[in-house]
């Protein structure tokens, strides 16, 4: 999510900053503000959630019932 994030945000700056051409219908810095505050808003959520690169790992750990029988399962993921 953070690369689509980044991404949105280079896509709004340019419409915003760089773009001279005129479209009727449509302000295209108006559009462009738009996409740079909808990817600055996925960023803050990616970097929140620790999720920038894709990576997440899961940790299990289970007791049987007599006590002596341990079962553990560690899961990482990458996107």
């Amino acid at each position: 999510m953070g690369a689509l994030s980044l991404l949105l945000i280079a896509a709004g700056a340019i419409l915003a900053f760089a773009v001279e051409a005129v479209a009727e219908d449509v302000d295209l810095q108006a559009v462009g503000i738009i996409l740079m505050v909808v990817g600055g808003i996925g960023l803050l959520v990616s970097l929140l959630r620790g999720s920038m690169l894709g990576f997440s790992s899961t940790r299990e750990r289970h007791v049987s019932d007599d006590g002596r029988t341990v079962v553990e399962r560690e899961r990482g993921t990458a996107i």
